[in-house]
């Protein structure tokens, strides 16, 4: 029965999708522990391959940031492009909007999203990153536009 519980407790926590870090630069010294500094990240769609999203986003340093309780920013960068072919005939089933990342920018509280919106009408997938709080958002965001090209 405990088995159970824990793996129901475990499938309602948002556990975030992984990126591939493509590098950093700090940007502000801290005297304890690691530098604040801005990160670049890269992570494929994982329902249309094809497509990658880099996205860069704030990671706070000092001592918070090292034990990882540290709130990072709430501002991120995004720019998604075609890498690959792209299988045109499964982009009418995609759920629109749908969450295609996400990663906590705190302890519990807040995590930075990247949506995806399928734009029939223009043949464009569209993604928005933005960070979220339970209490308290932040309508700070970003979009980037993949064209499919016309038919």
């Amino acid at each position: 029965m405990r088995r159970l519980l824990f793996g129901l407790l475990l499938s309602t926590l948002a556990v975030p999708a992984l990126a591939d870090e493509i590098g950093s630069v700090g940007y502000r010294f801290k005297w304890i522990g690691p530098n604040d500094k801005i990160v670049v990240e890269a992570f494929d769609d994982p329902d249309v391959p094809g497509v990658t999203c880099y996205f860069s986003h704030a990671r706070t340093g000092g001592l918070k940031g090292a034990i990882g309780v540290a709130e990072d920013p709430g501002e991120a960068s995004i720019a998604c492009r075609q890498v690959g072919a792209v299988d045109e005939s499964a982009l009418g089933k995609l759920k629109s909007p749908h969450e295609v990342f996400s990663e906590r920018a705190s302890l519990i509280f807040k995590s930075t999203q990247v949506v995806r919106f399928w734009d029939a009408k223009r043949r464009a997938l569209v993604y928005l990153t933005y960070t979220d709080r339970i209490f308290e958002g932040s309508p700070r965001n970003s979009i980037s536009v993949v064209p499919l090209g016309v038919k």
